[in-house]
């Protein structure tokens, strides 16, 4: 069974940083594309990048400059780097990959996963 988990939120004051990570285990045969988005309260879910297994990024155009997502293929992780933050940026934070691997039926299958979630405040 594959799980997508994510790490790394928390509190922040503003212009500090923070990284969070995203990490898939379980029956994982290959993770292809992978990605950040965030929902902030009362909002729509948006994109905030997007990196291909062979690390080619895409950004949200007004985050350019202060995140920089990247990955490590060796141990299926993914992270983003957050700097200069500002209250604006308070969200919720998920992860998503498109997975081949094995699901809890034991069915090898490719589709994409999303992680739990991870609170990102930024306030003084």
């Amino acid at each position: 069974q594959v799980q997508l988990v994510e790490s790394g939120g928390g509190l922040v004051q503003p212009g500090g940083s923070l990284r969070l990570s995203c990490a898939a285990s379980g029956s994982v045969f290959s993770v292809y594309n992978m990605g950040w988005y965030r929902q902030a309260p009362g909002k729509q879910r948006e994109l905030v990048a997007t990196i291909t297994s062979g690390s080619r990024t895409d950004y949200q155009e007004t985050l350019k400059g202060r995140f920089t997502i990247s990955r490590d293929n060796a141990h299926n992780t993914m992270y983003l780097q957050m700097n200069s933050l500002k209250p604006e940026d308070t969200a919720v934070y998920y992860c998503h990959a498109d997975i081949d691997g094995r699901s809890e039926r034991g069915i090898r299958t490719r589709r994409r996963y999303w992680g739990q979630g991870t609170q990102v405040t930024v306030s003084s």
